[in-house]
């Protein structure tokens, strides 16, 4: 839905949140795929068996993010040089449903912190809405203030945040590899 009404709203913030959540989906798909493949037994032919599978859904996710971070990147300057109206209102609109998806997501995990895993996804569910949240007070400002340039500086932003989550990530899975 981001992705749709990020298009038609002209919106890279909210193409950039939505790149983001995207993100989030594909690396949940791939750990699940990693996690179930890593439960098969070793064979003739895989003689560790697949453990080795999460190496590497972490880093096709994480490839898979940093190239989408360049494209939201490369957008976002074309989009400094010939600026667009944004339609601040249906942005507004998709990001708010983004903070309480991802508000309600994060409330799910707000137990059990003592699990590291249980933990990681509340702060990550929370850090996502606050994303959102972010992409709300730019379209505010945008329909205040007529600056156009706020929705690609606040996808740049967006970008760094996918960037500093994402490095580790691949640096890790590469040595691992």
């Amino acid at each position: 839905a981001e992705v749709v009404f990020g298009i038609a709203a002209h919106s890279m913030a909210l193409l950039a949140d939505a790149v983001r959540n995207a993100g989030d989906v594909l690396a949940l798909l791939l750990a699940w795929g990693a996690a179930a493949l890593a439960r098969r037994l070793p064979s003739v032919r895989r003689t560790y068996g697949w453990g080795r599978g999460s190496i590497l859904a972490a880093l096709i996710n994480a490839a898979v993010l940093l190239v989408s971070v360049g494209a939201i990147t490369l957008e976002a300057v074309e989009r400094f040089l010939t600026p667009a109206p944004v339609a601040t209102a249906t942005v507004a609109w998709v990001a708010l449903a983004g903070i309480a998806i991802n508000g309600v997501t994060a409330w799910m995990f707000a137990r059990g912190h003592e699990d590291l895993n249980i933990r990681a996804t509340f702060l990550h569910m929370a850090a996502d809405a606050g994303v959102s949240a972010g992409v709300v007070v730019a379209a505010l400002l945008i329909a205040a203030t007529g600056l156009f340039w706020i929705d690609p500086v606040t996808s740049l932003l967006i970008a760094a945040v996918i960037v500093v989550g994402t490095w580790g990530v691949l640096r890790d899975s590469v040595n691992l590899a």
